[in-house]
């Protein structure tokens, strides 16, 4: 049988159990707080962007798609990479074929590849614009520039532009950053080639308005020269058809136009006695 002793013993060892587990359990909530607050089992890799996998600072071959990822706390650490595409505008000083100065800022729409995110990071970083691209698009705009003349290069700029995005295509490709499109967007000349052109622009202008005036001097005259030539056919025909017989009828038409007239009064004056009469002869004649 058991004595007092043990009874006792047994109750504190209750007692001690007791209070012993709510602190237990606070002991376990707690812990799973502090994983899950501070220590972020997981990455949300939200939409147009890669994640890179790092353990320990190393780059891993795998790339963390969109959505929501676990990650290892402490060991693995994940680094977001933008693969949308991205414009970057760069000022860039070449020469002309002409040997003219040009200035140009050109456009670039640019996104990298995606699967490729890890390395772009890796060889890289995320300052690519500034190491690859700048430096890509003034090299490339002193190589083209230099194959047309500086007239050319206003001309003709769909050319020059699709000419940039071929070469820049062919090397940003080493690099895993695919070229969506490219764009001159401005040109800039020397004062003394400018001011050249627009002279050359002032010359062509007025040689042309000189044109126009001459044409129109010489569609007018030839208009003069046609109506001329209507009319004197016109009076030729005319003199071939009088005859005299139109003539009489013409004679005869402007008598009766005057009997017409005529209010019936003889003239109170007669030279010789006689009585004239308007036509009379003419109309015996017919």
């Amino acid at each position: 049988m058991m004595d007092e002793r043990d009874v006792y013993r047994a109750k504190e060892a209750m007692q001690s159990m007791t209070k012993k587990g709510p602190m237990r359990l606070l002991l376990i909530i707690g812990a799973i707080l502090f994983f899950f607050l501070f220590l972020h089992p997981w990455v949300q890799i939200g939409a147009g962007e890669r994640g890179v996998v790092l353990n320990f600072g190393a780059v891993q071959d795998k790339v963390l798609d969109e959505g929501l990822h676990f990650r290892i706390p402490i060991m693995q650490k994940v680094a977001r990479m933008d693969v949308k595409v991205q414009k970057a505008v760069t000022d860039a000083v070449s020469g002309s074929a002409d040997l003219q100065d040009v200035t140009s800022s050109v456009a670039l729409n640019y996104h990298i590849i995606p699967d490729k995110a890890n390395v772009v990071y890796q060889t890289i970083g995320v300052e690519f614009k500034e190491r690859i691209i700048d430096p890509a698009i003034q090299e490339i705009m002193k190589a083209v520039s230099a194959r047309y003349s500086a007239e050319e290069l206003i001309t003709k700029r769909p050319a020059v532009s699709e000419a940039m995005r071929t070469t820049l295509a062919e090397r940003l490709m080493v690099h895993n950053i695919a070229v969506d499109a490219v764009s001159i967007v401005a040109f800039s000349f020397s004062k003394i080639f400018t001011e050249a052109i627009e002279s050359k622009q002032t010359a062509e202008q007025l040689a042309l308005k000189a044109k126009r005036d001459l044409d129109r001097i010489r569609i007018e005259a030839e208009q003069k020269v046609t109506a001329a030539k209507a009319e004197a056919e016109s009076l030729r025909l005319q003199r071939a058809n009088i005859s005299t017989d139109l003539i009489e009828l013409r004679k005869i038409e402007a008598n009766l136009k005057a009997i017409e007239k005529w209010n019936g009064i003889l003239p109170q004056v007669t030279g010789g006695g006689a009585v004239p009469f308007i036509g009379v002869g003419d109309i015996q004649k017919r």
